[in-house]
């Protein structure tokens, strides 16, 4: 039998990873674990009650691309947050995640050549490792472009040859960003976009970390390019309730964008894809219209960033997250430093090489490890103690 070649270079996923590292050896301490991004702060109290009330739902069919109800909330919650007006039926599909969306909208946007070659794919490095395979799976050249310390932990686009850009089909960038908890700026946003606009690419905008910041509101994608009267298909972006609402287990996002990117997303969900059950999209049209519960956790995680911030303010390299609930720490190396971490105290981080990829010999996440503050307040102090007393005393 003959199987294809096209996944053949990936690493393994970076927790089967962590866990190769890590489980052959007993923890050092009490176990905390801070690797993988899933809030733990309290969901809204409206969704047990929903999913009650609407039982009968699962016996249907759901709606494939999301209901009106869902759409209008979405579409609603996207003008008062970004002063951007859209229409519900034709520039939204609800998402049974981001990461569908993310490799699906790949699938249905994509072109097969770009002025007659092989089309690009621009990836931020490290990244949401989605992205990779959403490139490699419509054939696209992946180009890891590097985003560090030196560039802001963003990945500086306009930097490239021209040659790359003009085979460039889509471009993602992740703001806030994981796993720096970088933010793109309206002017990064505007640079961006005009650099599509010259070059005639996509910008997928992940943006599902965009409710958890310090204290202003990131700038979304969208509004700077209504501001600068982009190409409506210029921009396409996507949102969850996974770190908004502290549902990830919702598996609800959406995907916006001009009506013929979305019309073509949507034709590929009719034939492929796997919409949100019907109880669920009822809880997603209540949380996109609720701000309290997200008011109160994003309180939570600004108290998380105070105590990040007094715990490493002293350790050279450390940068305070702008957004997002990960810090991304320097150390030597960052296998190493997991291992250490895991054996000495029991606490269970993840290696910063795992998200991102090698070039040019260099991987600019090897002297990183990505920690996650989705703990409760006091476990995580304990363990961001910890983990300064081992790494850095």
């Amino acid at each position: 039998m003959t199987f294809p070649e096209r996944f053949s270079g990936l690493p393994e996923y970076a927790f089967p990873r962590l866990r190769a590292l890590l489980d052959a050896h007993a923890p050092g301490g009490e176990v905390i674990h801070m690797t993988i991004g899933e809030p733990k702060h309290a969901m809204p109290g409206f969704v047990g009650e929903t999913i009650s009330e609407n039982l009968a739902g699962f016996g249907v069919y759901p709606p494939n691309d999301g209901t009106p109800e869902l759409l209008s909330e979405i579409a609603g919650w996207i003008d008062r947050r970004y002063g951007v007006r859209i229409e519900a039926d034709t520039q939204i599909m609800a998402l049974n995640g981001t990461r569908e969306g993310l490799f699906n909208s790949a699938i249905a946007l994509c072109p097969e050549v770009v002025r007659g070659r092989r089309p690009v794919i621009l990836i931020p490095n490290p990244f949401y490792q989605v992205y990779a395979m959403a490139a490699l799976a419509v054939g696209a050249e992946p180009v890891y472009v590097p985003a560090t310390a030196e560039t802001g932990f963003l990945p500086d686009y306009t930097a490239l040859p021209k040659d790359i850009l003009n085979r460039t089909a889509i471009a993602y960038l992740c703001s806030p960003s994981n796993p720096q908890g970088a933010v793109a700026s309206r002017e990064d946003w505007a640079t961006l976009i005009a650099l599509a606009e010259k070059h005639d690419f996509q910008i997928f905008a992940d943006e599902c970390y965009s409710e958890i910041y310090r204290d202003r509101p990131p700038s979304g994608a969208l509004e700077v390019a209504a501001e600068g009267g982009a190409d409506p298909e210029r921009v396409v972006i996507f949102h969850s309730l996974s770190k908004r609402s502290n549902l990830p287990g919702l598996r609800s996002g959406f995907v916006a964008g001009g009506p013929e990117s979305i019309a073509r997303i949507k034709q590929l969900r009719a034939y492929a894809g796997a919409p949100l059950p019907l109880p669920l999209q009822r809880v997603a049209e209540r949380a996109w219209a609720d701000e309290a519960h997200v008011k109160t956790s994003r309180a939570l995680y600004q108290e998380k960033y105070r105590i990040a911030d007094e715990i490493f303010s002293d350790v050279p390299g450390y940068h305070p997250p702008q957004a997002g609930f990960f810090l991304w720490l320097p150390v030597d190396d960052g296998e190493n430093a997991a291992l250490r971490l895991w054996t000495e105290t029991g606490i269970r981080v993840l290696p910063g090489a795992y998200l991102a990829r090698e070039v040019d010999g260099l991987n600019p996440g090897k002297a990183y490890i990505r920690v996650a503050m989705v703990a409760p307040k006091d476990e995580m102090q304990r363990g961001l103690e910890r983990l300064k007393s081992c790494i850095y005393a």
